[in-house]
């Protein structure tokens, strides 16, 4: 299992970024936009791992700090602006079973053989993501319902 990013969801973009970026000297390294789903993605690294993320897969680099700026206003409580934290596992259906086996709810199963989410005792949600290539769909993931929230 390799750490990837924690996820902040953020009110304003350009505060944000002035204090991740301005202040504490974070830098950017990947945006993504989605009109769609009428949100940002904003991918920061330190100084210090700006050399280390350059030899990983671009789509999965790590250790980052992820901005979530949804578009349109949501009342964030102070318990919902910490989003998750990301770990890429070598094999989302064995570490699902294998912490089925230890009693953790599978609260969004891996049905797209990529990614799953689960919460630890006091609630933080934990998304696991597939290492390369998405695996194949297959049961008892893929009929699995959401469980709860995360």
């Amino acid at each position: 299992m390799r750490y990837l990013h924690t996820m902040l969801r953020v009110r304003n973009l350009d505060v944000a970024l002035k204090f991740y970026q301005d202040a504490l000297g974070l830098k950017e390294v990947r945006r993504i936009e989605n009109d769609k789903g009428r949100f940002t993605l904003v991918f920061l690294c330190s100084a210090d791992d700006l050399e280390a993320l350059k030899k990983q897969p671009q789509t999965r680099g790590a250790p980052l700090v992820e901005l979530t700026y949804n578009w349109d206003e949501e009342k964030y409580g102070e318990d919902r602006f910490f989003g998750h934290l990301a770990y890429e596992v070598d094999d989302i259906y064995a570490t699902c079973a294998q912490l089925m086996k230890a009693g953790v709810t599978i609260n969004r199963p891996p049905r797209d053989g990529n990614m799953a989410f689960v919460r630890s005792p006091d609630l933080h949600s934990i998304e696991l993501l597939q290492k390369g290539e998405p695996k194949a769909p297959a049961e008892p993931w893929s009929s699995m319902p959401n469980t709860g929230h995360w």
